[in-house]
């Protein structure tokens, strides 16, 4: 079972598969000897004759320095991590954040609490406004028989639903407001927030405190400060609300990747970063993370060439997704500057730059997805490797298909 740790840990060391070695830098971004173009295609040019494209492909290296440095972030300014698993919906994936120090993880709806429920997490977060009608009701109340249980709510009508739900158990579900901080999604203004934790708690609830999500800091690398200073605001007016009906705010939860390096200040308890574990181009972009730090690739072929200046690669939306624009693209492919420009569904154009890319048709290349949430729950399963390339694991993508 995975355990809740305690605040104010002191130094450990952390491996992979009880390998130990030393806590790595706590800085988010930090430079390898080699580039991720050279790390990447080397890769792949070692696995190419063992998988069919296209395939999701994890530098396991990669990804679980990017674990053990969030966490090493965290520690280092007292703040607990509960990583989203909505960005790799895999139970390894998953225990290994664990393993490193997270609290627990955050999910984004009821299947996936399950899906990691019955795999012996025990402490989770479903960090969304859940309305529990037709069976989510039950399956709330049996999660909550199972695990400690936080579930996000943002209005009264769905608090009312939550408790009819939980019965005469009430008490087993723990509820974490939601507020806005300028994201304009879901979320109550912070300074009603008191009113909503004191509804809970006189229908039996828990209320254990506030949450809530600064999204307007991926607009730009300019906004990742400012939506960060705006969540810290949002968070204070909201922690003080609940104190005004003299209702204590245990947990203060902030996310998000591209935040999370400002999400510092000292009315926080706890990060849900999700998209650190992997990495994608629009975290590069965004200045979140490096190119060096991205664990996850797609491997596609070149499979026609008859336009000129054009390759076809049998990576389209099916694998991609939309995530993109024409002037954005839907995807790079490492080491160059070419851009996917178009995608229908089993099809990816790629327009060539000028320069020495020229692939011929047959060749297998890394493009990097612009958001890599989206492009995991197109697979069944993740192809992991390492840097080198030697080995070859294949992970199930666990939680794929669970939507309610």
């Amino acid at each position: 079972m995975w355990r809740e740790h305690a605040r104010c840990r002191g130094p450990r060391t952390f491996g992979i598969r009880g390998i130990q070695h030393p806590r790595p830098s706590i800085i988010l971004r930090q430079n390898h000897k080699e580039g991720s173009v050279n790390r990447l295609q080397r890769a792949l040019d070692t696995l190419v004759e063992r998988i069919d494209t296209p395939a999701p492909i994890v530098l396991v290296d990669v990804m679980q320095d990017n674990i053990d440095r969030m966490q090493g972030f965290a520690d280092q300014h007292d703040l607990d991590v509960r990583p989203h698993v909505k960005t790799h919906k895999c139970v390894e994936i998953g225990r290994r954040q664990v393993e490193a120090g997270a609290v627990g993880i955050t999910a984004g709806n009821v299947g996936e609490a399950e899906v990691f429920a019955a795999a012996g997490f025990d402490d989770i977060f479903l960090a969304y406004p859940i309305w529990p009608a037709g069976t989510k009701g039950t399956r709330i109340r049996q999660l909550a028989e199972s695990a400690r249980l936080r579930v996000g709510v943002d209005n009264v009508a769905a608090i009312e639903a939550l408790a009819d739900a939980m019965g005469d158990e009430a008490n087993r579900l723990q509820v974490v407001i939601e507020v806005d901080c300028g994201a304009r999604r879901s979320g109550a203004p912070p300074e009603l927030a008191g009113d909503l934790a004191l509804a809970a708690r006189k229908r039996g609830l828990v209320p254990v405190g506030v949450f809530t999500y600064p999204g307007h800091g991926s607009s730009g690398r300019d906004a990742r400060e400012r939506a960060a200073q705006d969540q810290d605001a949002a968070l204070t007016t909201a922690v003080r609300s609940l104190a005004g009906v003299g209702i204590t705010a245990v947990v203060v939860s902030a996310g998000s990747t591209p935040t999370v390096e400002f999400s510092t200040s000292s009315v926080i308890t706890e990060i849900r970063p999700g998209e650190y574990v992997f990495g994608d181009l629009n975290n590069t972009r965004l200045g979140a993370c490096t190119e060096d730090q991205i664990a996850l690739f797609v491997a596609a072929t070149v499979v026609s060439d008859w336009v000129p200046g054009q390759r076809i690669l049998d990576a389209g939306t099916k694998a991609l997704s939309r995530e993109g624009s024409p002037e954005l693209g839907y995807g790079g492919v490492a080491g160059t500057k070419a851009v996917l420009a178009k995608l229908n569904e089993y099809h990816g154009f790629l327009p060539l730059p000028d320069g020495d890319f020229r692939p011929s048709v047959g060749t297998v290349i890394p493009v990097v997805p612009n958001h890599v949430c989206p492009v995991v729950i197109n697979f069944e399963e993740l192809i992991i490797t390492d840097s080198t390339g030697t080995s070859l694991q294949r992970w199930p993508v666990d939680a794929r298909g669970f939507l309610n």
